[in-house]
């Protein structure tokens, strides 16, 4: 098998199946790695795919030269982000000053990308997605809108961020938002436990990950587990889910591939109330990140940055792979169901929710089960 990077370091951002001028490159997912091979009957040995991967060629990494915590002043949209905003409140105010915006949206049971040039329709994108997206065939599209000297902000993981600067050589009507990234899993890895549970990803019209600083898996308003946080989400914060290239990512660091990078305030020093409304920690690294928040309704307020780098681990360097990882993937690749295996590995974890269980149904209207209080709270020093 030849690949286009060293095997199993893929990051799935596809931009060499997009460049590739006869289709000659396919992306591989076995679950636990992405591997992007080529056809060698059919390569014309052009080298574009190597020349643009951005895990061959590291994209130029920044340090920030500004960082704050804050949060969207549109209590609307605060309260229906995970966080604190940041990143609808920078897409609507990009588009109400003419640009678009390009970012990942669930539909049809697939997390792909889609450009918005309308505020209404931003909501759609709205909310944490804990898996891998798709970016396939967005590059083209995205410059072409360029050259038509279309400013165009892109939303994306750091990995996709390199890939669109790579293809667009950095076009200065290029915007780009990173979000802080602990690693993602294949999608197939989130179709299988949806299956188990009787869900099939591809008739879901709303899901949604977390609210605010609770994890747990939802369609609609329905929870997966309504004793406590579902064994999907559970080993995500774990950080057993994630393929390969995740726990050796080189967009892991202080220094980052975009203008501005956003995610969680964890550790904030501000009220629980304003903890509990969600806030963001932002850095920003270039000129063009300057004006995306100036042009933005958002509240910044001062943050101790090596006390916010210390609770984002990713700010320091990748997730690390546990021991386990290796053992769940082994076995979800055998057939097995993500509640047994996490049995094996997470005794604890399955106990309290059978207590749960069983407390709900000897004391019906006592136990509540799931609701917000039984939902798992992350903190970044995972156990």
């Amino acid at each position: 098998m030849i690949t286009v990077c060293k095997k199993d370091n893929c990051a799935g951002c596809k931009i060499c199946s997009d460049i590739c001028p006869i289709g000659a490159i396919t992306i591989d997912d076995d679950i636990k790695a992405y591997n992007a091979v080529i056809d060698e009957a059919r390569c014309i040995n052009c080298n574009l795919c190597h020349k643009l991967c951005p895990q061959n060629n590291i994209a130029k990494l920044t340090e920030p030269i500004a960082w704050y915590q804050g949060w969207s002043l549109n209590p609307k949209i605060r309260a229906n982000s995970s966080s604190g905003g940041l990143a609808a409140e920078i897409s609507k105010s990009f588009i109400e000053h003419g640009g678009e915006v390009l970012t990942c949206r669930f539909k049809d049971g697939t997390f792909g990308f889609e450009f918005f040039d309308n505020v209404n329709k931003l909501s759609v994108a709205a909310g944490s997605k804990y898996v891998k997206s798709d970016p396939a065939g967005i590059y083209g599209p995205l410059l072409k809108k360029l050259r038509d000297d279309k400013q165009v902000l892109m939303i994306a993981l750091p990995c996709q961020i390199a890939a669109a600067k790579a293809y667009a050589k950095n076009h200065e009507n290029l915007y780009t938002v990173d979000l802080i990234c602990h690693g993602t899993p294949s999608p197939k890895v989130l179709e299988t436990f949806l299956a188990e549970k009787g869900v099939d990803l591809a008739k879901v019209k709303e899901l949604f990950f977390r609210d605010k600083g609770q994890f747990g898996l939802r369609s609609g308003a329905v929870p997966l587990d309504k004793f406590g946080q579902d064994a999907y989400m559970y080993a995500f914060l774990q950080a057993i889910l994630y393929t390969e290239n995740c726990y050796h990512c080189p967009y892991a660091g202080f220094n980052r591939v975009s203008d501005v990078t956003v995610g969680d305030s964890w550790g904030s020093e501000l009220s629980r109330e304003e903890q509990a409304k969600g806030i963001s920690l932002i850095l920003c690294q270039t000129e063009k990140g300057k004006n995306l928040l100036e042009m933005a309704e958002i509240e910044r307020k001062d943050v101790d940055i090596e006390k916010a780098v210390a609770a984002n681990q990713q700010l320091q360097r990748p997730s690390e792979k546990p021991k386990k990882r290796d053992f769940l993937m082994d076995r979800l690749g055998k057939g097995e169901s993500f509640e047994k295996i996490l049995f094996q590995i997470a005794p604890l974890r399955t106990a309290q929710n059978i207590a749960r269980s069983v407390a709900k149904s000897i004391l019906p209207g006592r136990s509540r089960g799931g609701g917000t209080g039984s939902v798992y709270r992350w903190s970044p020093k995972r156990p």
